[in-house]
């Protein structure tokens, strides 16, 4: 489940998981404690990486972008090559789709689990 997350990785999620985005927030209040029917994890570690939200019975990672990822392009299609090697499936969001649209986005993700 964790796909050789080194102890680091492990501490960095464990601080990231308690300094959450306004919009993470927004959408783990709508997929916390199985209310999609499968559980998320928020802030998962996935060999280097971690996860914005990961669904391990889906083998789906959830991730939500904000301005920097516009500048990152190359970095984030590298993390997507790593976890898709797992088989491991990615969509991503951004912080105004979240923001403006938060229905859309669970039916979004109810149709790739």
């Amino acid at each position: 489940m964790f796909y050789n997350a080194s102890p680091d990785i492990f501490r960095k999620a464990e601080v990231l998981r308690l300094n959450m985005t306004e919009t993470e927030k927004i959408l783990w209040e709508r997929i916390r404690k199985k209310q999609l029917g499968v559980r998320f994890k928020a802030q998962h570690p996935i060999e280097r990486f971690i996860a914005d939200f990961y669904c391990h019975q889906s083998k789906l990672v959830v991730e939500i972008d904000g301005k920097i990822h516009q500048y990152q392009k190359e970095y984030d299609q590298g993390r997507e090559a790593e976890m898709n090697k797992y088989d491991i499936k990615i969509i991503r969001f951004t912080n105004d789709e979240v923001i403006n649209d938060i229905d859309q986005i669970i039916e979004k993700i109810k149709m790739n689990l």
